[in-house]
């Protein structure tokens, strides 16, 4: 079976559901900003407890070892 250029089964189509002026996401708006910071912000908060428990392992082997 082919299929013509004319035939569309949908694949490939962009669909917007919001009108173009209410979709403009400009690189730099307060919301890129926003998730930036947030992102920073949580990856600060993953540094600090990874350090936080390798330094209590650290601890807990210090410990045993001077048992």
């Amino acid at each position: 079976m082919t299929t013509s250029s004319t035939e569309n089964d949908g694949q490939g189509m962009i669909v917007n559901p919001r009108p173009t002026a209410d979709n403009q996401d400009w690189d730099g708006d307060e919301a890129d900003r926003a998730d930036r910071l947030r992102f920073e912000e949580e990856q600060a908060m993953i540094r600090e407890q990874s350090e936080a428990h390798a330094a209590a392992k650290a601890a807990e082997e210090n410990k045993r070892a001077g048992e």
